[in-house]
């Protein structure tokens, strides 16, 4: 099968008509970045400080020209606009812009989602540190405080959602909209739900940025204070999909007090804070180990890295889960911590972490009516 070229992209960008003016549109000095894999395409448009006054227009123009072309089957386009921290609003040029760099996203100009207050990240620099646990016990104590929270599986090659709520239910659609499921009074959404879990999910750029834009755009979400994402560790297309289709209030950093993992918090921190999202705080999982029959206290990972870190970046510590064996065998049973053991020093440590984030957030106990 014959392939366009990213010049042969870049050219159908250049001579665009807008279906609702008529006017002709040239998008080349927009492109930020092309991917091309096999039969699907992933754009990225960035508008600099000139938010256009049509996104969905340009949107579903950019899409139609770029499908005509021989051996596509599928585009996803992204728009975004933005501008480097103290710059003057200027328009950018071909000389000055670099297509296809492969320097860091820059800070988004991104829509909220309808109904939803609030948005955050919990994140890692690496696997294995117990983002999801930790960010499905968040989502449950924010909910406990009397919010309404979902929760979204950002992680489409490891999805772990259907595991931490013991459900393998399938969502309905509705012309063409997405119902959530429900569990544990949480609206849920994964890949899981929709693809087999025993099936590795080998997608590339252009079909990750699809399912990402469709697991935020495409779900009935509302009403809710605030929707938890449980992205994948590392830096990656799921990262910058995100960050330039909505505006996060911010994001939790998880790490283990081990130097290797702090190491990789550390850049996603970064990554974060150069797109301009608000740090809420570092999370220390696996921080102390008690042992249930003497009561002794190990350091398994080390102790108080993360803690240390926070004050070196001047970043606030939201605290530390101690490493209990009782918190991932209710993990792997789909009955979270923070409800079925409520009284443990774990789930007390999520609640806190939570009531942390909720006044960082300002948020209060109701309900907001769409």
């Amino acid at each position: 099968m014959t392939m366009p070229t990213k010049q042969d992209i870049r050219s159908a960008l250049s001579k665009l008509i807008l279906v609702d003016t008529g006017k002709r549109l040239d998008l080349l000095d927009s492109v930020s970045r092309i991917i091309i894999d096999e039969g699907s395409v992933g754009i990225v448009l960035d508008f600099h400080d000139n938010k256009p006054d049509n996104p969905n227009f340009i949107r579903e123009a950019a899409e139609k020209a770029v499908a005509k072309l021989e051996g596509v089957k599928q585009v996803n386009v992204v728009l975004t606009a933005t501008r480097a921290p103290g710059a003057e609003p200027s328009k950018p040029t071909r000389e000055s812009r670099a297509p296809d760099a492969g320097g860091p996203p820059k800070p988004p100009s991104p829509s909220p989602i309808p109904g939803v207050k609030h948005v955050i990240a919990v994140a890692s620099g690496k696997g294995g540190v117990g983002k999801s646990t930790t960010s499905i016990n968040i989502a449950l104590a924010l909910q406990e405080k009397g919010l309404s929270v979902g929760i979204l599986d950002a992680d489409i090659f490891g999805p772990s959602l259907p595991t931490l709520l013991g459900t393998k239910e399938k969502p309905a659609i509705n012309n063409g909209v997405i119902e959530p499921v429900k569990s544990h009074n949480l609206k849920a959404m994964s890949i899981g739900f929709l693809v087999d879990t025993d099936q590795p999910v080998v997608w590339r750029g252009p079909r990750v940025m699809g399912a990402t834009q469709q697991m935020l755009r495409d779900v009935a979400w509302r009403p809710l204070d605030i929707l938890v994402v449980d992205m994948p560790p590392g830096t990656g297309d799921v990262q910058l999909t995100m960050v330039q289709q909505v505006p996060l209030s911010g994001a939790v950093i998880v790490s283990t007090p081990q130097d290797l993992s702090l190491i990789d918090a550390r850049k996603g921190l970064a990554m974060f804070q150069k797109v301009g999202v608000p740090i809420l705080g570092i999370v220390e999982n696996m921080s102390t180990f008690h042992c249930p029959n003497c009561g002794h206290e190990s350091h398994i990972f080390g102790h108080g890295g993360a803690k240390e870190t926070a004050e070196e970046l001047s970043v606030p510590f939201l605290g530390g889960i101690p490493l209990d064996p009782d918190v991932r065998a209710r993990s792997d049973a789909g009955t979270p911590v923070v409800t079925s053991a409520p009284n443990t020093e774990a789930a007390k440590a999520y609640k806190d972490i939570a009531a942390s984030i909720q006044k960082t957030l300002k948020l209060k106990k109701k309900l907001f009516n769409f």
